[in-house]
């Protein structure tokens, strides 16, 4: 096992430790998660107060006393575990599935290794040629895949529920915390219905997991777009390419209501991204992002191992099972409840959803109409962009301050040229996209393709930047829109026949 170079680029965020070609704990870890994994009646961790003790105590046996966690964490295990969930809930949770969470540790070092034992004979569909599948660091300008197992991600989740990760060097690696300190310390320290209940969706997780343990797996891929010719990487799209193309728009379908993952067929779902996978999922964030991670917590395995995503990388989650409902969204985010994924299974043991996280521009202001972050924006999409229909929304349009009418266009226009026959898109009832459905339309009508309508856009920013312009791209482009512009007026069946929100 020493020997293995994709074990060794990621084996010091591990806490697992590796000699004589073997992976273990060290006997005092051994005996700890032996005495958890027996309940409450021997181990005598029966409350959340306890339960940090037993967490700090691992620790210790690791050596990780030095990588301290967040200042509250233990006032937040003690809160949520003693004051905000019932009695009932809490024994349930220590006498079941706390014990199953530490027995599934025990077994993380045989695992891992009939993990890496596996690897080397699966070749993943869908993947290029010569990509590896085992778990390792996927170093940014790095295209590769790792398939994990579902009951591998539980153990690995369980060592985050523990904080057992190292974190000394995450950072100047560029990857985000992966422990679960940071949830529990800011669920104290600033107590907000939200974060409890981003709690509650873990932990169902993890009552969910161990009651019936899931025996599929999921793979992440990193995507890169580069001027390379390597079969790994896709070919980077300059701003003459997509002047030129005369590649014909995709379907354009408009809903005003309803939610990414609820789509009923299969489909590229698009995660509104942090170029830190998982953004605020495991601090204080809840927003779209983040609430995809807490209603399918298989996502924060990716979070292990994934660094940060640059401008011309995309990040694919295939597999992934949804575990709970939830309502509302931001300060209203609510868990309500088991969900029971009942997406298909492909050939490689994936549930058939696939997840693609494309991170946009930060509060980009006036900057996003610059051709240079233009570009950047439509091949972030493109790079993502390259399998099944799409489903998407508001990308970078909430918190990160994008310009709705331009980030729905740049879209289209990534989805078309990647060939994708249709796009599905959610505006979530947001105003200035009240006339998106039409603007389509009439572009459809008039049987614009990619190079048209790009050159439209590069024509709007220019003017945008130069304040020749500050009204909206959509009444830039139609001034006739609010004129009764007779083609507005046809048949939505001339566009697409029977188009509606599925």
């Amino acid at each position: 096992m020493e020997n293995r170079e994709d074990l060794n680029s990621i084996l010091e965020f591990l806490p697992v430790v590796l000699r004589s070609s073997a992976l273990f704990w060290p006997s005092q870890v051994v005996e700890a998660l032996k005495a958890l994994s027996k309940g409450p009646q021997h181990s005598k961790v029966d409350s959340g107060e306890v339960l940090f003790l037993a967490i700090s105590d691992l620790r210790n046996s690791l050596n990780l006393s030095a990588d301290s966690l967040a200042f509250s964490t233990a006032d937040g295990f003690s809160l949520f575990f003693d004051d905000l969930i019932s009695r009932a809930e809490a024994n349930k949770w220590f006498e079941g599935t706390l014990p199953a969470l530490a027995d599934s540790l025990l077994r993380l070092p045989s695992m891992l290794e009939a993990h890496y034992t596996g690897a080397d004979s699966i070749t993943c569909v869908g993947a290029r040629a010569g990509l590896k599948t085992s778990l390792r660091l996927l170093k940014s300008q790095e295209p590769g895949i790792v398939l994990l197992s579902q009951e591998l991600i539980g153990a690995l989740l369980a060592c985050s529920f523990f904080c057992l990760f190292p974190n000394s060097s995450r950072g100047a690696n560029h990857l985000q915390v992966i422990n679960f300190d940071h949830l529990f310390a800011s669920l104290y320290d600033n107590y907000n219905e939200k974060q409890e209940n981003k709690i509650k969706c873990i932990i169902h997780y993890f009552e969910r997991i161990h009651s019936s343990m899931p025996r599929g797996n999921v793979s992440f891929e990193r995507k890169v777009l580069a001027d390379n010719h390597n079969l790994n990487y896709i070919p980077y799209p300059k701003v003459e390419s997509w002047s030129k193309s005369v590649v014909s728009l995709c379907l354009f379908e408009v809903c005003n209501s309803g939610l990414i993952e609820d789509t009923s067929k299969e489909a590229l779902e698009v995660d509104f991204a942090n170029k830190y996978l998982g953004g605020g999922a495991l601090t204080r964030g809840c927003v779209q992002e983040e609430i995809r991670f807490m209603i399918s917590p298989e996502l924060i395995a990716g979070m292990l191992f994934l660094p940060s995503m640059a401008d011309n990388e995309a990040i694919e989650v295939i597999g992934v099972e949804r575990f709970s409902k939830y309502t509302g969204y931001a300060s209203s985010f609510r868990f309500s409840g088991d969900f029971m994924d009942k997406k298909d299974i492909d050939m490689m043991k994936r549930h058939k959803t696939r997840i693609i996280a494309i991170d946009a521009l930060v509060n980009p202001g006036e900057r996003q109409y610059r051709h240079e972050f233009l570009l950047r924006e439509i091949n972030k999409a493109f790079c993502g962009f390259s399998d099944s229909r799409i489903v998407t929304g508001n990308w970078g349009c909430g918190a990160f301050g994008g310009d709705p009418e331009i980030k729905a266009i740049l879209q289209w226009l990534a989805a078309s040229q990647a060939l994708r026959p249709f796009m599905v898109y959610y505006t979530f009832s947001m105003e200035a996209l009240q006339t998106l459905e039409k603007v389509t339309k009439w572009i459809m009508l008039h049987k614009w393709n990619v190079g048209d309508l790009w050159n439209m856009v590069m024509e709007y920013s220019f003017q945008r930047s130069k304040r020749e312009t500050g009204i909206g791209f959509f009444n830039w482009l139609l001034p006739l829109l609010s004129s009764h512009d007779p083609m507005m007026l046809d048949s939505p069946q001339t566009v697409s026949k029977d188009l509606e929100c599925k």
